[in-house]
């Protein structure tokens, strides 16, 4: 038989937990940044007198919006998109192949290369533009045999020569561009394609350029969006793009600094327009290289805005 003192003892009493324990919540307060607001002020600052100065000038604003879509307006729009995106794909294509010549082992093809980009890298694309649009002095004819001849005047048109002088001028950029990717691939991967029996041309379009597009995208974005700057240059040539569109119509109206601001609020809209797609071009081919992809525009807003709300207690 068990005694009473055969029983087991009660367990003892705990201690008290801690002073930190017994506090309950914690209201977590953020560090005041007074330096940022005394930068916002600033900025806000130089930004009201920017806006009082220009609204004192002899400037009819009332224009800017009464053009913004005059039919002129609009095809000097048209065609400064349409010049862009035939020069860009007469760089990217011809920039990858300087680019596969660049890193070629043949020294002839090597050096090729490597002159087309030092000359249209070294001059200036406002000069080329020149050049081609007057070489008329120099050549009457254009004289390819049996495939084609006719005067060069009417040979080389406005147009032909906006292209010649933006495209092979950016093909030269775009060829550093492409080189610098495809040498961003790893060489395991060129190696492991031959050893299962690929030949140069399928590695390098099956294997190399799909990985290299990680690295050649962001840069082509933004030699796009460059290209698109860069077009207001074709006036030289008297390709009838949007700045000048913008003149004609200022030159008629009166108005010749309120339609220079009307161009410029219509390459900052095209531009803009470029910027979106370009981040949605990097956000997919960034898919598989990195574990979480970068916030979407509408992500970040969300963002901020739950930011600004009061600090949530934090127990």
């Amino acid at each position: 038989m068990t005694t009473d003192n055969d029983k087991a003892e009660p367990p003892a009493e705990q201690p008290p937990p801690p002073a930190a324990a017994r506090a309950g919540t914690i209201k977590a307060i953020p560090v005041r940044h007074y330096g940022r607001w005394v930068s916002a002020a600033v900025a806000l600052a130089v930004l009201a007198l920017l806006i009082n100065a220009f609204a004192q000038g002899r400037l009819n604003w009332g224009a800017v919006p009464d053009y913004f879509f005059d039919a002129d307006i609009l095809k000097g729009v048209r065609n400064t998109i349409w010049i862009t995106v035939a020069s860009m794909v007469v760089g990217v294509a011809l920039g990858i192949v300087l680019a596969v010549m660049r890193l070629s082992k043949n020294p002839v093809t090597s050096s090729v290369a490597w002159a087309y980009i030092w000359f249209f890298r070294g001059t200036p694309v406002y000069v080329q533009l020149l050049v081609w649009f007057n070489l008329g002095l120099v050549f009457e004819y254009v004289n390819l045999g049996p495939i084609y001849k006719d005067y060069w005047s009417s040979f080389m048109t406005p147009f032909l020569a906006a292209l010649l002088g933006l495209g092979l001028n950016e093909a030269a950029y775009m060829a550093e561009i492409c080189r610098a990717g495809i040498q961003s691939v790893d060489e395991g991967q060129t190696e492991a394609a031959h050893a299962l029996g690929m030949s140069h041309a399928k590695t390098l379009r099956r294997v190399v350029l799909p990985q290299a597009m990680r690295v050649i995208v962001p840069p082509t974005g933004n030699e796009f969006i460059n290209m698109l700057k860069t077009t207001s240059l074709v006036i030289a040539v008297q390709y009838y793009d949007l700045l000048q569109a913008a003149t004609n119509v200022g030159r008629v109206s009166g108005a010749t600094v309120e339609m220079l601001f009307l161009a410029a609020a219509w390459y900052l809209v095209l531009t803009s327009v470029l910027s979106v797609g370009q981040y949605y071009l990097e956000r997919r081919f960034a898919r598989g290289a990195q574990r979480q992809l970068p916030p979407t525009p509408w992500q970040k807003v969300r963002a901020n805005l739950l930011s600004l709300r009061r600090p949530q207690e934090v127990r």
